[in-house]
């Protein structure tokens, strides 16, 4: 099967299924030297792993991460690393009524299609439980990205209609890890919570939104044409699982504004160097300029749909074309923003992580 790497220089493969004996990832490309942090895996791990707290899946998982290659004495070798993340707490019998029948806004008919054979436990392949993976390889990267003094972060910033406007540079950040759904603003977070605990106790779902940002990002990151900065950040937010909308910058917003506001004005430069790294007055680019990063924030927003299993009898039909019902069972968020947190900050990690090691290899100075 295609599509299970990701990446250029700095690349990630994940293997495994919802219900098989184990989920991992294999990086490659991870310079030799750099220091690696098993507890910060887990911890990275923690923040994704099912049955955190009330408001997410009751499935019961320790997403322990176990690493069998490519780290020796406490540092990467430069050899592909392997990590394991055993699964625990698998009930398949959940999923034995859905052998022959297609769930609605699910992907068991387009596997169908596609494979002509597809594993129904928990959607096998096609299971969010296979992010656990990039988090495990994200961490890898964050740990790279940190040794040049790039930290990237995330929050959830709207459930349903829930949204507060607060631009990130007016919140503290070290507060999302707070509260159960990871946002910064304590208030707002309360509401959120209810919200979920409303839609959960009425066997519904609900979407969100989770926004992005990285801080200490250097200029020069990102390919001027197909392989843009912004267009991979894209691309890596929308193969995550219940994905639907991704925006950077001023977004959608920026088009009610004229040139004249939207432009980003250079600052002089007040430490005088031949290669000034400067800074503009406003940041409607979000830190990304003809595909490349200008050395700003780079920050974004990333849509999520409601989870498409509900606790509630849908119409539906079977691999025959006959009408069914699919009666909702099993274990499953009511909200996937809480937990997709750490995730987009994985994906985010790979991607800048890549462009990091390309950008390495594009000049002689």
């Amino acid at each position: 099967m295609a599509g299970n790497t990701f990446g250029s220089l700095f690349r990630v493969t994940t293997f495994g299924e919802s219900h098989g004996a184990a989920i991992g990832c294999v990086v490659d490309g991870c310079p030799a030297g750099l220091l690696f942090d098993l507890e910060f895996v887990q911890h990275e791990l923690d923040r994704r792993r099912p049955g955190q707290s009330a408001i997410v899946t009751q499935r019961k998982e320790s997403d322990t991460a176990q690493v069998l290659s490519g780290v020796f004495e406490g540092k990467t070798t430069g050899t592909p690393i392997a990590l394991l993340i055993p699964n625990e707490n698998q009930r398949s019998s959940d999923y034995d009524h859905l052998a022959d029948t297609f769930r609605p806004s699910h992907a068991d008919y387009t596997w169908q299609t596609k494979y002509g054979y597809r594993d129904y436990r928990g959607g096998g392949r096609s299971s969010a439980r296979e992010t656990a993976a990039r988090v495990a390889a994200g961490a890898i990267a964050k740990m790279l990205l940190l040794r040049y003094g790039i930290s990237v972060h995330a929050y959830v910033s709207q459930v349903g209609n829930l949204a507060f406007q607060t631009p990130y540079t007016e919140l503290d950040l070290s507060q999302t890890e707070t509260n159960d759904v990871r946002c910064p603003d304590p208030v707002m977070a309360e509401k959120m919570i209810q919200l979920i605990r409303d839609v959960r106790k009425a066997g519904d779902t609900i979407g969100g939104v989770v926004t992005g940002v990285v801080r200490g990002c250097p200029p020069g990151l990102g390919e001027p044409v197909f392989d843009k900065l912004h267009a991979d950040l894209g691309k890596a937010m929308l193969s995550i699982n219940a994905a639907k909308g991704f925006e950077y910058g001023s977004g959608f917003a920026g088009v009610a504004m004229p040139g004249s506001e939207h432009n980003d004005l250079f600052l002089p430069d007040k430490i005088k160097t031949p290669n000034p790294k400067l800074q503009t007055a406003t940041n409607y680019s979000g830190g990304i300029q003809g595909g490349i990063s200008n050395g700003m924030d780079i920050y974004f927003r990333v849509a999520f749909k409601p989870v498409a299993t509900i606790m509630r009898d849908q119409p539906s039909v079977n691999t025959a074309g006959e009408p069914v019902t699919v009666v909702g069972k099993g274990r499953h968020d009511p909200c996937v923003v809480p937990r997709a947190v750490p995730i987009v900050e994985a994906m985010t990690a790979l991607v800048l992580a890549d462009h990091l090691l390309r950008m390495r290899t594009s000049t002689l100075e």
